[in-house]
C-alpha cells in the first residue's frame, strides 16, 4: 500500500515537471493577480467605512457641540434672546446639501462648511466685542470653528479617497458675502442667525452621511464582491 501511494505520488511530481515553464508561470501570475485583487478589494472596502465612520462620529460631536452652542449664545445676549433666531437674515449659507450623485453630494458638503468659516469667524468676532474675555460662550465658538475645520479635512480626505480622479472640490460662486456694518441689535441677531443655521446644516449632514454609507461603501464591496466571483 505505501509503495502504491509512493508510486501515485511520483507519478504526480512527474506530471507536474513535464507542464512548460512558461505555462507553470502563468498559472502562478494569475494565482497571484486574483489574491492581490482580493487584498486591494478589502482595502478600500475597509478604507471606506473606515473614513466615513470618522467623518459621521466628528459631524455627530460638532452637531452636539452647536446645540450647546445655541443655548449658551441665547443665555448670553439678555433680553429678547428668544426672538433672535426668527428674524430673517440675507446671505447665510444655505443648510441643504444639493446634488445628484454621491460624488455631487460629497462637494456640496464640503463647500457648504466652507462657506460658513467666514460666518463663524465674524460672529466670533463681533461676540468679542460684547462678551467679556473668559465668556463661555467664546470658549465654544473657539471649539465649534476648529472641530468644524478639522470635519472640512475629513470630508475632503473621503471624497480624493472615493473619486480619486476627479477635482478637488473648491468653494463655487467666490468669496462669502458677510454683512456690513451692524449695530448691536443686528449683530445679535446675525450671530444667532448663522450658528441656528449651521445646526441644521450640521443635522443634514449627519443624515446624508448615513445614506452615502449605503450608496457608496457597500455598492463598492458588492460591485468588488461580483468582480471577484467572475475572477
Amino acid at each position: 500500500m505505501n509503495g502504491h501511494v509512493k508510486s501515485m505520488h511520483f507519478q504526480q511530481f512527474m506530471e507536474l515537471a513535464t507542464i512548460p515553464f512558461s505555462s507553470a508561470l502563468l498559472s502562478f501570475l494569475l494565482v497571484m493577480a486574483v489574491d492581490s485583487t482580493r487584498t486591494a478589494a478589502a482595502s478600500r472596502n475597509q478604507q471606506c467605512g473606515n473614513s466615513l465612520q470618522r467623518t459621521s462620529n466628528l459631524t455627530r460631536l460638532v452637531h452636539k457641540e452647536s446645540v450647546d452652542l445655541i443655548k449658551t449664545y441665547k443665555a448670553s445676549q439678555g433680553e429678547m434672546s428668544e426672538l433672535f433666531c426668527k428674524v430673517s437674515v440675507n446671505n447665510i449659507p444655505d443648510p441643504n446639501i444639493s446634488g445628484m450623485e454621491p460624488s455631487e453630494r460629497i462637494v456640496s458638503i464640503y463647500t457648504h462648511l466652507q462657506a460658513f468659516f467666514p460666518h463663524l469667524k465674524r460672529v466670533y468676532e463681533q461676540q468679542t466685542d460684547l462678551q467679556l474675555p473668559t465668556s463661555q460662550l467664546l470658549t465654544q465658538l473657539n471649539h465649534v470653528s476648529g472641530h468644524s475645520k478639522n470635519l472640512a479635512a475629513l470630508v475632503k480626505i473621503f471624497y480624493q479617497s472615493l473619486f480619486p480622479n476627479l477635482p478637488v472640490p473648491v468653494p463655487a460662486g467666490g468669496p462669502t458675502t458677510l454683512p456690513p456694518p451692524q449695530n448691536v441689535f443686528q449683530q445679535k441677531v446675525y450671530g444667532c442667525v448663522v450658528l441656528k443655521t449651521y445646526k441644521e446644516f450640521l443635522s443634514n449632514v449627519s443624515q446624508e452621511l448615513k445614506t452615502l454609507r449605503s450608496q457608496v461603501c457597500r455598492r463598492r464591496k458588492q460591485i468588488n464582491t461580483l468582480l471577484l466571483r467572475m475572477t
